[in-house]
């Protein structure tokens, strides 16, 4: 009795789920169009945002968007709220996922994108919404009911989102002529394989690309260092180049909203000091696991006595496509 009772109740969930995703057919219009035509114009890549449930869609829809030709990364609205709003870039399209459409960390992560004058698209289930209101696109995903017998946990809403979230990567996909030799370049086992395999020597930022400034040098220097750089950070040395600390956009705001007394100060008084560093010789995925561990997106490259080589940035790795060359040896 049990035993039919639970797949009784598993025939109901994908029957209620199927039937949210068959709803969405009659909602995918002009404004779909209008995305679709959005992210295929911008010079840019797709930066998607979510919390939660909705923060797993989102990084689902990134994994199958990078995959097949568009270029996109998953930007956590704390994290963005804290430092990593500096990898954003006017040219960039954000997609924020919310089914309420009133997620508070989403919707203050919004109000900063859009002061750089990034556009728009809202995925939400409530077109009257404060994130609806704040998009310039808003596509509808809204379901009848959750698959959840308490109508709380979102099951139907986030099937909802992810097919959506896969609808427009196709549709991405036609629309860029991707072909299936495309496809092959962007599988995992053939350039993010080699990627992975590529020692960190092999894909690091240096020379003048590097954020860099030093540690008796002006706090309001650190800053425009920041700012004519765009990375989200600058990196502290001494004379003889060995790595003092790091100072990211959070801190500044941090800094900034304790009213501290900054403009003749230098630097190293408001730096983290003792940042994470690793070595050229590890393989890009040692740096990538040792970043999730950490719970950070950026590496300084140092030597064994701690001077500066360069910088690897997560986004740089798995994020900008081509943009990243890896010069393997002959």
């Amino acid at each position: 009795m049990t035993q039919d009772i639970s797949i009784q109740q598993a025939k109901d969930v994908l029957r209620i789920e199927a039937e949210s995703i068959f709803s969405l057919i009659e909602k995918v219009g002009e404004p779909f169009s209008r995305a679709v035509e959005m992210i295929y114009k911008s010079k840019g890549r797709v930066i998607v945002t979510g919390i939660g449930k909705s923060g797993l869609i989102g990084r689902k829809i990134v994994a199958t968007m990078t995959s097949t030709g568009t270029q996109a990364i998953f930007l956590h609205p704390v994290e963005g709220l804290h430092g990593d709003l500096g990898i954003v870039n006017k040219d960039d399209v954000l997609l924020a996922i919310s089914n309420s459409g009133e997620t508070t960390e989403v919707n203050m992560i919004i109000a900063s994108i859009r002061d750089l004058g990034v556009s728009c698209i809202a995925f939400t289930g409530n077109p009257s919404s404060s994130l609806a209101k704040a998009s310039d696109i808003v596509i509808d995903i809204g379901v009848k009911k959750e698959a959840c017998p308490f109508g709380l946990a979102p099951t139907s809403s986030s099937t909802a989102a992810l097919a959506m979230g896969d609808a427009l990567a196709v549709a991405l996909i036609k629309r860029r002529d991707f072909k299936e030799r495309d496809f092959y370049k962007f599988h995992p086992g053939g350039n993010l394989g080699l990627r992975l395999r590529a020692k960190i020597r092999d894909v690091m930022i240096t020379g003048s690309e590097v954020p860099r400034i030093s540690a008796d040098a002006a706090f309001l220097e650190a800053v425009r260092e920041i700012d004519e750089k765009n990375k989200g950070f600058v990196i502290i040395t001494n004379v003889d180049d060995v790595v003092k600390g790091i100072l990211t956009d959070g801190d500044i705001r941090r800094i900034v909203r304790r009213g501290t007394n900054f403009r003749a100060e230098p630097v190293s008084l408001f730096m983290t000091p003792t940042p994470k560093t690793i070595g050229d010789d590890i393989s890009v995925a040692q740096a990538i696991e040792y970043m999730q561990r950490e719970e950070i997106t950026t590496l300084i490259v140092t030597d064994k006595n701690n001077h500066l080589k360069g910088y690897v940035h997560l986004h740089d790795i798995l994020g900008r496509g081509g943009s990243l060359k890896i010069a393997f040896p002959e």
